[in-house]
């Protein structure tokens, strides 16, 4: 059942998206205002129509031009850097448009251990046999679980965060690693704890694939953080996702836990924001990534 629930999810975003080719396009590429670099996968979407895209590892990006007001605006975010927003015209197609967006300045502060012994603490998901159902997304769509610090216990630094990788799909495709804090609406992912981009790749499915963090000096809330797996854009097929009778699903697909007596995960998707998964498996466990977080634990 939760299989099916997530596939028809699926379609409704696929028929949204490759009806983009007929319409006219905004075409362009995001860049670093001051180094003119590329930035990859930076979040591209339109405002009031709550529509967009992801740019891939060239900064370059396609949306579709407003089609219900005669004008919207295209906010771009890119991770590490300052929100920008340029004005778009209803049915004029850019075809090749260069939007540049300033650094944002992010103070990352540090743990200082006085007294006492590092010792290593496990959180989010114990078991390595997943749930029925599979997680996947499309380029820009996140799924972020909650480490949650149950037993309230003094945290330094993440080490390493881990998710449980399928064996169906394309498990070797990249993803990107994102860490927020639990500060938005109703403790939503919110602000990012990793301002780097860190892309990685599975050498298979099926099993847990694990990403080092320790060279970020990432201090973990005491309360816990979120892990996301975030969906991106390798190459030029931004929409060459088929679905129906030849079925092809984009990139990696994670697995499900039913660990939990609670919903700790949220879904993603540009323009629509965070949303709670609240699915459960009719025992009262309830339906959630299959995400885990190794941090110090200070004693």
């Amino acid at each position: 059942m939760y299989t099916r629930l997530l596939l028809l999810a699926l379609f409704i975003a696929l028929s949204t998206t490759t009806g983009w080719a007929q319409q006219v396009q905004i075409k362009g590429v995001i860049v670093d205002k001051d180094t003119k670099e590329p930035l990859p996968f930076s979040s591209v979407g339109l405002k009031n129509e709550q529509i967009g895209a992801l740019s891939n590892e060239h900064g370059i990006f396609i949306v579709p031009a407003p089609t219900q007001n005669t004008a919207d605006s295209l906010v771009v975010v890119a991770l590490g850097y300052a929100r920008r927003a340029v004005l778009v015209k209803r049915g004029v197609a850019v075809a090749n448009i260069t939007i540049e967006v300033p650094k944002r300045a992010v103070e990352l502060s540090n743990v200082t251990v006085k007294g006492g012994k590092v010792k290593n603490l496990g959180l989010g998901a114990k078991t390595d046999n997943p749930g029925e159902g599979m997680i996947q997304g499309l380029p820009g769509s996140q799924y972020a679980f909650f480490v949650k610090n149950d037993k309230k216990k003094r945290l330094g630094n993440v080490r390493t965060v881990s998710f449980y990788i399928g064996e169906n799909g394309f498990p070797r495709e990249p993803f990107r690693v994102r860490l927020y804090k639990a500060d938005g609406n109703y403790n939503a992912p919110n602000s990012d704890l990793l301002t780097e981009n860190v892309v990685v790749s599975a050498p298979q499915g099926g099993q847990w694939y694990t990403v080092d963090l320790t060279p970020y000096n990432i201090t973990a809330p005491e309360e816990g953080f979120f892990v996301a797996m975030e969906w991106v854009v390798s190459g030029d097929k931004f929409f060459a996702t088929n679905f129906m009778d030849d079925y092809t699903p984009y990139g990696q697909i994670m697995r499900p836990t039913f660990e939990f007596k609670e919903s700790r995960t949220w879904n993603y998707s540009i323009g629509k924001g965070w949303s709670l998964i609240t699915a459960s498996n009719g025992q009262g466990l309830r339906y959630n990534a299959m995400i885990k977080a190794e941090v110090d634990m200070i004693k």
